[in-house]
């Protein structure tokens, strides 16, 4: 969704929690009779809908279809008043016992909580999550996010990102969960269900392709069905199989010539028809670009507004242009996905949010995200009692960790409004670096060393102090946000040519990376050790710092490819909008000229379903770290491949830990199909996550959906095994894969 100008952030103190807070009385329908056959929850979601639905007039139905307004986004309605602040305001209805929705952006927690008197805890972003690769981590992310919702008055997340990096210079890539649509889909899907078991309407977005930022209102996006089925459409379906989440979220593209939140085939065809969607389709916001068209299309919800789902519907209505069964279809979804998720039953209440445990809860997650990239000669991990001088480098390292913008951005106590050099001072500019300092977190490891901090400002000065440390650590950082994607991979601020200079004189140097996606490593042959801390939250220093010292074995792997160069990726460069085909934002009338439509520019995904490592693989072009890799304190063995067909294949394997410590270990499937299928050479089809001892063996099952192992027909619009010859591949990433076995399938 878009963001809203605002003043800069101004210093929070954790003093907020201690606030005393009321009960959100607008949330609860104070009247709710305990009377209505519906108020038996017995009974399923839909036949509690259809009672609801039965009884309501149509003015009462058309109030469900949209929001009241949003500050900065067209009029507000008067019956925002009782919104809670957030995203997104849906009316109760008091004389049916239906409470009101309030929406809250929620990618890597609560958002605009410090605007409105609050506190939230940040997560590591998304991706972060992902490269867990654990499912149990996935869960407990979605949990904490939903109860910080529910003490904050909201009873809807609208996080759950899930589209593939086709594009990783875009600047939404730390919101989503990486290029495979099997990893990603299934970590959404976790998260869902964890925000969901906590009584709040789950939302997976931005259905679909929207994969790059750059004219988002009015690009195109053109590519093959199959292609689509397969990548990115095959995230969503998985991440809605495993968590049965209440609401999908359109997105602001077109999709072959319709807007997403207009298209038939998504929203229909797909979704609702083949996906057997249950829930309703909500959409981003500003997205909604007509009224009987969408309805008939499937769009079921409007935000921020009524544009095109208040009066403009209703007279659509009655002039027998959009039929009411139509109309009751998008209600009863809506009322069901309520029932379903237990917001009416278990309305939130406002309290005191669970800071304490919100940091314990990221600071695990976070732990359990940090990749290993390299670590030469063992240099990792540090021995306290034998480095004894230690210099500490990079932009804003002495204050905190960087944090992802947009929709997504998290207001942190003590938090840094930080303006990049050369910037103008506007709210798209703003970073926000969380008080969670790398330089302090490594003070408390080494009380009897001497610690130095350099910003970087100077790599000259910064060397310099390198020169005479027993270990420099260099924290760079990338920051990305929603409505603008990256120049390119190369990390801002000359920071490439900062390490350059510090690894050429100390050899014992060790690289933070703090991104939100892939970036290029021209410097990567010169360090002796690099770390992926992503966006880490509210304790990413604390957990970084863990991991540098021994305290924690790192154990994630990359969600994604990070490539040796631009000139690798499908596509050079990213498709601009031609200068003047979006209204600029000081433009009265721009909101409306969005609303209305946009002029069309093109984007042919020819990459097809080669999303990620499947494109590296196919046009044999090597990369800096591969999709799956992450290094170790200690060392793993593969062995005993077994692989049994079936409905579902089982794909049983040994894993070993060879080394000399506890580690967790992420054993990973992949299948080659029938070369006649046309398939990329090889696609993940199951992952295990496992904590080993010293020393100690298990013995893991992977059962693989058949579907993963399936051609997506568009002529039978259905997924099909080809028979032939399958082989099984399994290791510790995409490109080291010891274990192999060939099975004949039918």
């Amino acid at each position: 969704m878009p963001l809203l100008p605002r003043t800069r952030l101004f210093i929070l103190t954790l003093a907020i929690i201690a606030v005393p807070v009321l009960p959100l009385t607008q949330l609860i329908a104070q009247d709710r009779p305990a009377t209505h056959l519906w108020s038996n929850s017995s009974l399923s979601p839909d036949e509690r809908a259809s009672m609801v639905v039965k009884e309501m007039t149509l003015d009462e139905k058309i109030s469900l279809l949209h929001g009241t307004g949003m500050r900065g986004l067209g009029p507000l309605s008067p019956l925002a008043v009782d919104s809670n602040g957030g995203a997104g305001y849906v009316v109760a209805i008091p004389r049916l016992g239906i409470p009101g929705i309030q929406m809250s952006d929620a990618a890597y927690g609560v958002r605009s909580s410090g605007e409105n008197g609050r506190y939230s805890t940040a997560l590591p972003s998304d991706l972060g999550a992902a490269a867990s690769w654990d499912t149990d981590a996935a869960y407990e992310y979605g949990a904490l996010i939903a109860r910080e919702l529910r003490a904050q008055g909201y009873n809807m997340s609208l996080g759950g990102g899930v589209n593939l990096t086709r594009e990783p210079r875009n600047g939404r890539t730390f919101e989503y969960m990486g290029e495979d649509p099997v990893l990603a889909g299934t970590m959404v899907g976790w998260v869902m269900k964890g925000e969901q078991a906590q009584h709040v309407i789950g939302d997976i977005k931005h259905y679909a392709l929207n994969d790059q930022e750059s004219g988002r209102n009015a690009v195109n996006v053109n590519i093959d069905k199959r292609s689509m089925r397969e990548s990115d459409l095959l995230a969503f379906e998985i991440g809605l199989q495993v968590s049965n989440a209440a609401a999908v979220m359109c997105s602001y593209n077109r999709v072959n010539g319709d807007y997403a939140c207009e298209n038939k085939f998504l929203l229909m065809d797909v979704l609702k028809k083949d996906w057997n969607f249950k829930g309703f389709v909500v959409s981003d916001w500003g997205a909604t670009h007509s009224a009987a068209k969408a309805s008939a299309a499937g769009l079921d919800h409007e935000e921020p507004g009524e544009f095109f789902y208040g009066d403009t519907l209703k007279k659509a209505v009655k002039a027998g242009q959009v039929p009411m069964a139509e109309i009751d279809d998008h209600v009863h979804r809506i009322l069901r996905s309520m029932f379903a998720t237990g917001v009416i039953d278990d309305p939130p209440q406002k309290s005191v949010v669970d800071a304490a445990r919100g940091l314990e809860v990221v600071q695990k997650i976070e732990e359990q995200s940090i990749v290993l990239l390299k670590n030469e000669h063992g240099q990792l991990p540090l021995d306290a009692s034998k480095v004894h001088t230690i210099a500490v480098i990079g932009p804003h390292a002495d204050v905190g960790m960087i944090s992802g913008g947009g929709s997504a951005q998290v207001d942190p106590p003590n938090g840094n409004a930080i303006m990049p050099p050369g910037k103008g001072q506007t709210h798209w500019q703003e970073h926000i670096w969380f008080p969670t300092s790398p330089l302090k977190a490594i003070q408390v490891k080494t009380t009897g060393a001497r610690v130095q901090y350099n910003s970087g400002s100077d790599p000259s000065a910064a060397a310099s102090l390198a020169k005479t440390a027993d270990v420099a650590l260099v924290f760079a950082y990338q920051w990305e946000s929603e409505d603008m994607d990256l120049e390119s991979l190369s990390l801002p601020e000359h920071q490439d040519e900062l390490i350059a200079a510090v690894a050429a004189a100390n050899p014992h140097t060790i690289v933070v990376l703090e991104t939100g996606g892939p970036v290029t490593m021209p410097w990567a042959d010169r360090v002796s050790g690099i770390l992926e801390a992503w966006y880490g939250g509210s304790r990413g220093a604390e957990a970084v710092a863990n991991v540098l010292f021994g305290e924690v074995n790192p154990g994630g792997k990359l969600p994604l490819t990070f490539p040796r160069s631009e000139a690798d990726l499908p596509h050079r460069n990213i498709v601009n909008p031609p200068k003047g085909t979006e209204p600029d934002g000081g433009d009265p009338g721009w909101w409306e000229k969005i609303l209305r439509g946009l002029k069309a520019f093109q984007i042919t995904y020819d990459e097809g379903l080669k999303v990620g490592y499947k494109w590296y693989d196919t046009e044999h072009k090597q990369v800096l770290f591969p999709f799956g890799y992450g290094l170790s304190y200690t060392t793993y063995a593969y062995s005993n491949l077994k692989v049994t067909p079936g409905k579902d294949v089982r794909v049983g394997f040994t894993v070993t830990n060879t080394g000399s410590r506890a580690g967790a270990e992420i054993g990973e499937v992949y299948a080659t199909l029938p070369s006649s299928t046309g398939e990329p050479p090889k696609r993940l089809v199951g992952f295990r996550k496992v904590k080993l001892n010293a020393g100690e063996s298990k013995e893991l099952s992977v059962e693989v959906d058949p579907k993963y192992l399936s051609i997506f027909s568009v002529d039978r619009n259905a997924w099909q095994l080809v028979p032939g010859d399958y082989t099984f591949l399994v290791g510790g990433s995409s490109q080291e894969l010891p274990l192999t076995e060939s099975v004949n399938l039918k």
